[in-house]
């Protein structure tokens, strides 16, 4: 599920096709929008060449199936000249075989690579890069590979779901090869603190990318960072019965050499996910979505009814969706807060404007009627 439908990252609700194809569509975000995604499978699942494809995770039967949250995962991703071209483009580019002893090593670290504003796919294309399944790098990519399993190999057309000025957002064909990759976790599978560490990691990194230009991706970021607090909430609600409202425990992570991590206390719980919400907000606001980002400025005002930049966000998306009443409330609820506050007082002041122009134009229909 993409930004827009919040707080999942991207769609869920595949279509799946049961023919010989084995064809999977879903839609994903990139930084030029949103994208519909046709995923087929090419060949044997788990061999490559005629040979099964060891195991990247030396003993832990659990890697032969597919990638999972924090996995890293070697892939290589290449465009095809067109859509009717032969599955020859992954034996023909000449790239040499990537090194699996990578996965071997507990400090292998991802490939380091921004993402452009340009493209969709957010990889280098042609060579083999290390991904880490969760980060959301590529939406795309981290997509298709939550399917796959170490040596396989698929097809995906990319089309625009709404095409841009002059045409300009086109179909793109693609190749897609995972080699091998590193043990993860389900969800499900994390301690509370661990989720948190993902949690606080997808809030910075939609920081970092709001501050780039990237709005795709920092939204992208916080639905990622909701969808795993969701999973926390459980946590949260035993801490609230004990009534241990202010505390914050330790608790050693035995997958990351022994390191202490932090859960949340409910206060941190709800200020983040009040925050999240608010981020999200204004990153829908800017990407022209006010009627979801007056739901997600509505939330993080529910959770944090003391955050001004939610009460503004709020009032600005009402604002734009002509629901001059709810704004004006939204903004007056903002000067308690922060009475000086000369973004709050302008925009009652053009709402005061608009309904006085409103108004004339009424009485002008009004005479014309009964003149």
């Amino acid at each position: 599920m993409d930004p827009c439908y919040p707080p999942d990252s991207r769609h869920d609700d595949r279509d799946h096709n049961d023919d010989d194809n084995d064809v999977t569509s879903w839609v994903s975000v990139c930084p030029k929008g949103l994208w519909r995604v046709q995923q087929k499978r090419t060949g044997d699942r788990g061999q490559q060449g005629g040979q099964q494809t060891s195991s990247p995770s030396g003993d832990d039967p659990t890697c032969n199936y597919s990638p999972r949250l924090g996995s890293l995962c070697l892939v290589r991703v290449c465009l095809k000249a067109n859509m009717d071209e032969a599955d020859t483009v992954l034996s023909e580019n000449g790239h040499e075989e990537p090194d699996q002893s990578l996965f071997k090593v507990t400090d292998a670290k991802p490939t380091a690579f921004p993402r452009c504003q340009d493209s969709v796919l957010q990889v280098p294309l042609g060579d083999w890069i290390t991904l880490r399944q969760g980060e959301g790098q590529c939406d795309i990519i981290e997509a298709c590979m939550e399917g796959m399993r170490a040596g396989e190999k698929c097809e995906i057309l990319i089309s625009p779901v709404e095409n841009g000025p002059d045409d300009e957002n086109k179909p793109v064909c693609a190749t897609v090869e995972l080699k091998a990759f590193s043990p993860g976790k389900e969800s499900w599978e994390m301690s509370p603190g661990e989720k948190w560490e993902w949690v606080k990691s997808h809030k910075d990194k939609g920081g970092e990318r709001f501050r780039s230009g990237d709005l795709w991706g920092a939204a992208d970021s916080y639905s990622r960072a909701l969808k795993l607090l969701i999973t926390l909430y459980g946590h949260i609600r035993e801490a609230e019965k004990r009534g241990q409202l202010q505390e914050v425990k330790q608790q050693r992570d035995t997958d990351s050499e022994d390191k202490r991590q932090c859960r949340p206390s409910v206060n941190e719980f709800k200020t983040t996910k009040a925050e999240l919400h608010s981020n999200l907000s204004l990153c829908q606001l800017k990407l022209n979505q006010p009627e979801r980002a007056r739901a997600s400025a509505a939330k993080a005002t529910q959770l944090e009814p003391g955050g001004a930049k939610a009460w503004y966000r709020l009032g600005q998306a009402c604002q734009m969706v002509n629901e001059l009443e709810e704004a004006k409330q939204a903004y007056k609820k903002l000067l308690e807060l922060q009475p000086e506050s000369s973004a709050a007082m302008k925009a009652l002041k053009n709402i005061a404007n608009k309904e006085r122009e409103t108004n004339t134009q009424l009485g002008l229909r009004l005479s014309k009627m009964f003149s």
